[in-house]
């Protein structure tokens, strides 16, 4: 009797650890549903499995929780999918160079132990979301070399741990904010978007034409 207690002890001490890897595991898979992988990288993504932390260029922590996906450089094709954003660890998301098209989902701003969020050359479309302003723990923003549109988001300047900025080779317009976290960076971090007009000017009317921006 006392044997049986404590693997029932053992299985609900369990239960959330497996509740955790099959809803990461599920919002992996969804990235892998949502592209097409000429290079076979995300063969061994499979679903059957219970823990994704098995799976090729996942790491996980001793919780059995994703904290770094590092899928550079790996010739994949396709959307970024919401899911992504239910990965409440993750601390690297290593996507660059591929083909990944679409926007930037908003759904990223959930992911609050972001330290890295590397897109840097893929063919991203539309606004950088207002809602990564949210991550808080982010040190490493790389969006550069994409068609992404619209403003920078004033918001993001509240990034206080932000060390590192590029946003450059886009077709961003308006201004760029120089408050915040944003002071320390350089024109270099915003250069080659066409329709920026410079920098917002402190103190004075904010350096921007008014015309159409998206």
């Amino acid at each position: 009797m006392a044997i049986h207690a404590f693997l029932f002890f053992l299985a609900i001490l369990s239960k959330p650890l497996f509740l955790h890897a099959n809803l990461e595991g599920d919002a992996l898979y969804a990235l892998r549903r949502s592209v097409i992988d000429p290079g076979n990288v995300l063969q061994s993504w499979d679903p059957t499995l219970v823990d994704p932390c098995t799976w090729f260029h996942v790491t996980c922590d001793h919780d059995n929780r994703v904290t770094r996906l590092d899928l550079g450089n790996a010739k994949l094709t396709g959307k970024l999918v919401p899911e992504l954003g239910k990965l409440e660890r993750l601390q690297y998301l290593e996507l660059y160079t591929n083909n990944f098209v679409g926007p930037i989902p908003k759904e990223f701003g959930g992911l609050k132990s972001l330290v890295s969020l590397d897109l840097f050359h893929n063919n991203l479309t539309g606004p950088i979301p207002s809602s990564l302003s949210k991550l808080s723990s982010l040190k490493f923003l790389r969006l550069n070399h994409n068609n992404l549109t619209g403003r920078i988001p004033r918001e993001l300047t509240k990034l206080g741990n932000l060390k590192i900025l590029n946003v450059s080779n886009n077709n961003l317009c308006g201004t760029f904010p120089t408050s915040g976290s944003f002071s320390k960076f350089t024109e270099q971090s915003f250069v080659n978007n066409p329709r920026i007009e410079g920098p917002e000017l402190i103190g004075f009317v904010r350096y921007d034409s008014g015309r159409d921006c998206n």
